[in-house]
Order: C-alpha cells, then sequence, then structure tokens
C-alpha cells in the first residue's frame, strides 16, 4: 500500500473515531428522552420535565458538536477518496443523500422544538418532538450504517459501461442481509452507552448529596435500560452480526478470534497474543470448541483459519483481534456491573450503596471504548477492501493528492478537534455542575 494510502487510511480514522464519540450519545439518549417525556405527560410529575429538559441539553450539546465534526469526514471523500467517490458514487449518493434529507433536518428542526418550545407548544406537542427527534437520530444511524452494510456486503447494484458501480435496487440496498443485525447491534450499542452515562451522572448527584431526586431517578432509568441493552448488546444483535461476518467474511472472523489454521471443534481465545510471524497464538487460554458453536451451532464445525487465505487477504490481525478482545472484555465487565446494580436495586441499596455509586461513574467511559473498539473490528477486519470484494482500499485514493498534504492536514485536525472536544468536555461538566432545573415550566406554573 502507498504511503499516500496509508496517509488517507489515518486521516479517515481520526477524523470518523473523534465524530462518532458524539453520535453514540445522541442515538442513544434521544429514547430515553422520549420514555421521559412520556412519563411526564401520562403522569404529569414535573420531575420528568425536569430530566427530560436537563438530557436534552446534553443531546442538543453532542448534536452540535457532532455536526461541527462530521462536515469534513464529507469533504473527505472528495479530497482524499475522489477514486471510490467516483466509482461507488451512485450508490453511496443514495444512502448519504438519504440521509441528509430526511434525517438530519427532521432531527434538527424538531430538536428547536424540543429545546425552545416547551411553555410555547401543547405538551402533546412537545412530546411529538421528541419523537420525531428521536426517529430522526435513528434514521440518520440506519442510512450510514446502510452505506457501510453495503461495503462489507455489496448487493443491489450493477457495473455500468464506463467500470462505475450504480444502483440497481435501492429495496435490495436497504434490505441488505448484512444491514439490519448491524444497525440492531450499532443502536443497542448507543442506547447501552447512554444508560451508562444517564447512571454515571445520576450516581455522581446521589454522591455529592445534590438534586438527590434526579439523581436517583437517572440511576434507575440508566440501570434498568442498561442491563437489558447490555444483555441484548451480546444476544441476538452482537452473535447474529458476528454470524453475518462468518458468512460473508470469514477471513476476518480468523482475524478477530486469532485463529490462524483451521480447526474442527476450533477454540474460542479468552486471551493471547496473535504472532503473524509464528502463525499462532501466543501464551492462549481457549474455551474448546466454542468458535465452532458460535458460529455455525455445532460444537465439532470446521472454521477456517487465516492460513488457508493469501496474506495479501489478511486484515490487519492483531489490530482487528485487541479490538474485539477490548470490545467482548468491556461488553462483559458491563453486563456484570448492571446486573449487580439490578440485584442491589432488588435489595433496596442501589440509591445508597457508595461504593457501586463510584462503579457506575467509572464506567462511564467503557461503552464509549467498546463502540469504538468494535468500529475498528468492522472497518479494519474488511481490509484490504474499501468495498468488499469489488475494489481495494490503495485504488480507493485520489491520485493527485500526496502523503505530505494529508499529514499536513491530520496535523490540522488534531489541533482544532483538541481545542474543540476541550470545548465539549467543558461544556458538558458545566451543565452536570449546574444540574438539572427542577422549576416548572412555564405552561405549568400558569396552570
Amino acid at each position: 500500500m502507498t504511503d499516500t494510502a496509508i496517509a488517507d487510511r489515518i486521516q479517515f480514522t481520526f477524523t470518523v473515531m473523534f465524530h462518532y464519540l458524539f453520535p453514540i450519545l445522541t442515538m442513544g439518549l434521544a429514547p430515553l428522552i422520549v420514555v421521559l417525556k412520556t412519563l411526564h405527560l401520562t403522569r404529569g410529575e414535573p420531575r420528568y420535565a425536569a430530566a427530560a429538559r436537563f438530557w436534552t441539553k446534553i443531546f442538543a450539546l453532542n448534536f452540535a458538536v457532532g455536526v461541527i465534526t462530521g462536515i469534513p469526514m464529507e469533504f473527505q471523500f472528495g479530497t482524499n477518496w475522489a477514486q471510490f467517490s467516483a466509482f461507488a458514487g451512485g450508490v453511496i449518493g443514495q444512502t448519504l443523500g438519504l440521509e441528509g434529507v430526511f434525517s438530519f433536518f427532521l432531527e434538527s428542526t424538531f430538536l428547536g422544538i424540543l429545546l425552545f418550545g416547551e411553555g410555547r407548544v401543547s405538551p402533546r406537542a412537545h412530546w411529538l418532538s421528541a419523537v420525531l427527534v428521536a426517529v430522526g437520530a435513528w434514521l440518520s444511524g440506519l442510512f450510514i450504517t446502510a452505506t457501510n452494510a453495503w461495503m462489507q456486503h455489496p448487493v443491489g447494484y450493477r457495473i455500468a459501461a464506463d467500470g462505475t458501480v450504480q444502483l440497481a435496487s435501492l429495496g435490495a440496498l436497504l434490505g441488505n442481509p448484512f444491514l439490519w443485525w448491524q444497525y440492531a447491534h450499532v443502536i443497542n450499542g448507543a442506547v447501552l452507552s447512554a444508560a451508562v452515562v444517564t447512571a454515571s451522572v445520576g450516581a455522581y448527584y446521589l454522591l455529592a448529596g445534590r438534586h438527590v431526586e434526579f439523581g436517583r431517578l437517572s440511576v434507575a432509568l440508566g440501570v434498568g435500560v442498561g442491563v437489558v441493552f447490555s444483555l441484548t448488546q451480546l444476544f441476538p444483535t452482537g452473535d447474529m452480526n458476528s454470524r453475518n461476518v462468518t458468512a460473508y467474511q470469514p477471513v476476518k472472523l480468523a482475524a478477530m478470534e486469532g485463529l490462524f489454521a483451521t480447526r474442527y471443534g476450533a477454540p474460542i481465545a479468552i486471551i493471547g497474543m496473535p504472532s503473524t510471524t509464528e502463525h499462532r497464538l501466543l501464551d492462549p487460554v481457549f474455551v474448546p470448541d466454542a468458535l465452532s458453536f458460535l458460529a455455525y451451532g455445532n460444537l465439532r464445525a470446521e472454521v477456517k483459519g487465516l492460513n488457508d487465505y493469501p496474506q495479501t487477504e489478511w486484515p490487519l490481525v492483531q489490530i482487528t483481534y485487541y479490538a474485539y478482545h477490548i470490545m467482548v472484555g468491556l461488553g462483559t465487565i458491563l453486563i456484570a456491573a448492571l446486573l449487580l446494580g439490578v440485584a442491589l436495586w432488588s435489595r433496596g441499596a442501589l440509591f445508597t450503596s457508595r461504593w457501586f455509586l463510584w462503579v457506575l461513574m467509572l464506567l462511564l467511559p467503557f461503552p464509549y471504548i467498546a463502540n469504538e473498539a468494535g468500529w475498528v473490528v468492522t472497518e479494519v477486519g474488511r481490509q484490504p477492501w474499501l468495498i468488499y470484494g469489488l475494489l481495494r482500499t490503495a485504488a480507493g485514493v485520489s491520485p493527485t493528492v500526496e502523503a505530505g498534504e494529508t499529514i499536513f492536514t491530520v496535523l490540522g485536525f488534531a489541533g482544532m478537534y483538541a481545542l474543540l472536544g476541550v470545548l465539549a468536555v467543558f461544556l458538558a461538566v458545566l451543565l452536570v455542575l449546574r444540574g438539572p432545573d427542577e422549576q416548572t415550566a412555564p405552561s405549568e406554573a400558569a396552570r
């Protein structure tokens, strides 16, 4: 691979991973705001409205930074990946266009009503704005994931006379068998992340002895939602997404598990260090037959190893392997911690166990790291293909851009995003320190 392609990959990796820190929370927090608005609408208790207002402010901050960091990614399709855009624009232009027209504008329009409409529109209209913001956030995730799923498993296309790829069936693209479990896993991970953030902030208030009622509500909502979505992140969404990888990208599966030799009754490696020079895992700890069972439902099924494929078809094995194990390891920790929270809740000790409230606070970065690691597995594991089986990554770069130019822009992005990240964290911390506005809305005070 050329120096230019490597530099372009580094730039896109940096910008997309930084950007994705913000949609994780917006996609996950939107339905939780709907839950709070629904509880307020049906029960009329001001505490639900106050909680919804607080989390809407956090949502809006993430949404704004997400938009700012997402714009440079769009330009990179033209500046750094011109040959990819020329080759596949007839397909990916459809889903990216749909994302802008149908989801971004829907989300941004009704976010304005959600932020500034309380007391100015009817309670039902305000509730509906929260629902439509959530619909917009999830639609955005759907169209972006559909684009990525097509790059993982291209369907519904035809090759035009000029050699480019054109969309033959939008239905086939949106019905891609790779899409729906991948999308479910992405959304599930986002809701789990928002639940952990909600519980962590609530735990902070309980430990500090401030906004105690809001803290209890946030911890209860976060632990209750989080335990469900931590389990569904494992099964069925994680399991079925992995089955798609098994069916359509078996070399990625082998890299994820560090499996070099084809095995009947292949084990899962709990730990180990993959060596691409010795073609084996160093110092592994195995669960016998587990990989065969999880991949094919048969303890003795054959699972092909990396040695069955040319090394030119291998992804970056170490990165794929370690990212996968980080994702699974952190997911396991989240399941255990949230199940412990439910056990404490059942005994009436969830809100008073200070040690566990500290655990909830310390869990805050875990779902972010796990989500990012999951996307590393997805994207690095697809290499050396940009569009699986159709276009190699090295063939998608812009022919007139030099590596030095890209390195220069990476340094610029690093500086700007560092400032933007510090500002975003500062504003989020400021919102948390100020706490929820527990006063009733103007319309409620007048009643």
